[in-house]
């Protein structure tokens, strides 16, 4: 599917301030909201409406749902009552435990929440059916409108609902978050990190908790401090053991919160406990440690109140971290900054952020394993100039999301596994070829190709220069991306394919006819027998040449010219306006085809005709024109057939259209990309 295009220059991390409305409309919440006061109406959001093309793509309800207003549903309803917590937090009959654990996490800050859960909302005198929260996505922060209409069977909410039955920003939330990524169906199944870093812009990691650090309990202890966003999970070696509850009273494959994490004395020695949430509001831990256990007899009330600790069976519980890192296996945490957990000092950290696209054909060249296209996905070159404080090398973290593959769910996509690989760059400017790649190692990558949305590592490298190369794992596979560079120190990056050059050689006066070649000869007398005594021939004659020249010759295989291409070359030599050829712009022509001849079978590889579409950009250097990604994509979808192969006579016609874009662009002197981008696609 063709990808819009993006300016990938590196660019600032956008500010929550200036969240984009989203509203088809185009107006702000205020707007909305004034209007449906001045109106005396409850709002009622046209792009998210109240049916079932909001909640499910793949089927239909299971039982005939029907939407309410919170005023219809209790008789005082609030937005925000007593303070928004972790407990305002109960699943309901929708796959979305990773978001729900996400955002009993966003309650433990109150700053970040605000940010996310505007509070300046509620039923109130003003109140018209109108609510907005706020998400980071690729680099900007959106403000989404909704109206309060909420999903309910009879007369309860169906999905996500806060344990006081009159209380619904947690709905309302759920809700926004459905609207951001397409519907309700959108949001089943997924990983914590992906929400906690929509509710933040901050950066994810990962831990494997067998594999953690000795000091994992003081990282978890820092993060949580810094008001990092904590969730964890327990693996599945089967579809079969998706939410299978433990003899423990966990399950598996579900996604839990960390909500918090201390030390209590017992029987005169200090234990390291932690606390879990889960989502669902029930369903708990019960060995040692858990709400009714009796280690707590030997714990004073006043530990016990401190810990907040109650026999409540309201999903969360503590227990001891040996039993949690024997019980659990990954733990994700989202960083508001990227300072280290196991640094003790705050770092100010400089972030670049590139937008890219991997299109088939053209720039999804897939992971290492794939050679022969590796080379010709997007390459940003990273400049670390400046070493960290007292160290001999430079701390960045890479971070690769993909993006909208939520929200293109419903079109059948699904999350791609993606990573990339770092290089130490040779030192010259360009696109790096497949011959570096062959016989370069790499001196970084992503700890492992998965599909996940966002894949990000932390390294230390010596000062220089470096090649980040992003991709999929498997070639040809489509999807946009955002690559976000956090480094301690300014780090410069650049992209190495947003360049738009142009090297073609004067072309040669026509020789005069008293020293034409043997070749030149034969064409002379071809020219006469067609074109009569004016030395002119139309398009039509053209291709009659051509085709019957190109026939006699052995090296080449291909079908035969088309009589577009000949139009088009009719339209660059033409120089008196006529619409016709004249010998002598024949011949310079010639010259021209002869070179583009020998490129093409220079590229190739397999003598078949047609030359992949990967190669496409090597073979346009070689003719002088250095494109960018996003017109090599355009050129790619224009002339390349479903198996990615281009044959001579559209390889010809792209550069007969490139030569006189070109021209244009001299004479005009516009921008190369803007004036190349309206002839090459036609």
């Amino acid at each position: 599917m063709p990808y819009l295009h993006q300016d990938s220059k590196p660019r600032p991390p956008a500010l929550p301030g200036a969240a984009r409305p989203t509203i088809g409309s185009g107006k702000t919440y205020e707007e909305l909201k004034q209007d449906c006061l001045r109106r005396g109406v409850l709002f009622e959001d046209p792009d998210f409406p109240a049916c079932n093309s909001s909640l499910f793509f793949s089927e239909k309800p299971p039982v005939p749902f029907v939407w309410k207003r919170p005023g219809d549903i209790v008789k005082d309803p609030k937005f925000i009552l007593e303070g928004a917590t972790r407990t305002d937090i109960c699943q309901g009959d929708l796959g979305d435990c990773w978001l729900l654990a996400a955002i009993a996490s966003l309650t433990l800050n109150e700053k970040t929440l605000a940010r996310v859960v505007p509070l300046d909302q509620n039923f109130g005198p003003d109140y018209a059916g109108i609510f907005h929260f706020q998400f980071w996505q690729h680099n900007e922060w959106l403000d989404v409108v909704i109206d309060d209409r909420l999903p309910t069977f009879k007369g309860r909410l169906v999905f996500l609902h806060s344990a006081e039955h009159n209380e619904f920003w947690s709905a309302l939330l759920e809700k926004a978050y459905a609207k951001l990524n397409g519907s309700y169906e959108a949001l089943k199944g997924g990983s914590t990190i992906e929400a906690m870093e929509d509710f933040t812009g901050g950066v994810g990691e990962m831990y494997e908790v067998k594999k953690a650090p000795e000091n994992f309990y003081e990282i978890l202890e820092k993060a949580l401090k810094r008001c990092s966003m904590v969730g964890c999970s327990i693996d599945t070696s089967s579809a079969a053991e998706s939410e299978a509850k433990t003899p423990f009273g966990l399950i598996k494959g579900h996604a839990y919160s960390v909500t918090g994490i201390d030390e209590v004395s017992y029987r005169g020695m200090q234990v390291q406990l932690i606390r879990i949430r889960n989502p669902w509001g029930q369903v708990e831990w019960n060995g040692p440690w858990s709400d009714n256990s009796p280690e707590w007899r030997s714990v004073s009330p006043s530990e016990q109140k401190r810990l907040s600790q109650a026999a409540l069976d309201d999903g969360e519980f503590w227990m001891k971290f040996e039993d949690f890192r024997v019980h659990f296996d990954k733990v994700e945490i989202c960083n508001l900054t990227p300072d280290a957990l196991e640094d003790s000092t705050a770092h100010k950290w400089e972030v670049t952020i590139h937008q890219g696209s991997w299109v088939r054909g053209s720039t999804a060249g897939g992971c290492r394993n794939f050679l022969e296209t590796f080379w010709t996905n997007p390459q940003i070159k990273l400049h670390l100039t400046e070493k960290d404080d007292g160290q001999d090398e430079c701390t960045f973290i890479a971070a690769l999301m993909q993006k909208d593959r939520r929200k293109l769910k419903k079109l059948g996509a699904e999350m791609l596994t993606i990573g990339y690989s770092i290089y130490e760059s040779p030192g010259r400017d360009g696109h790096l070829g497949k011959d570096f790649f062959r016989y370069h190692p790499s001196k970084a990558r992503s700890k492992t190709y998965i599909n996940l949305r966002e894949v990000s590592n932390r390294f230390k490298l010596p000062p220089g220069d470096y090649i980040l190369v992003p991709t999929t794992f498997e070639p040809h596979q489509e999807a946009d991306f955002c690559l976000r560079i956090f480094s301690e120190k300014k780090a410069i990056t650049e992209d190495l394919d947003e360049n738009v050059a142009i090297d073609l050689p004067e072309p040669p006066n026509p020789t005069p006819s008293t020293q034409e070649t043997e070749e030149e000869k034969q064409f002379r007398a071809l020219f006469e027998q067609i074109s009569g005594e004016d030395m002119e021939i139309a398009a039509e004659e053209l291709e009659y040449i051509l085709n019957a020249v190109l026939k006699k010759a052995k090296n080449i295989k291909f079908k035969n010219l088309s009589l577009i291409s000949c139009r088009n070359i009719i339209s660059l030599m033409d120089t008196t306006g006529n619409g016709k050829l004249e010998f002598n712009e024949f011949k310079v022509f010639w010259e021209k085809m002869k070179k583009w001849i020998n490129i093409f079978l220079q590229f190739d590889f397999d003598k078949s005709g047609s030359m992949s579409s990967y190669e496409l950009r090597s073979a346009l250097k070689a003719a002088g024109y250095q494109l960018s990604n996003y017109l090599l994509q355009l050129i790619v979808l224009r002339y390349s057939d479903e198996q990615f192969q281009i044959e001579f006579d559209d390889f010809l016609n792209c550069l007969v259209r490139l030569e006189n874009a070109s021209r244009v662009f001299q004479a005009l002197s516009v921008k190369n990309k803007d004036f190349i981008n309206l002839n090459i696609g036609e």
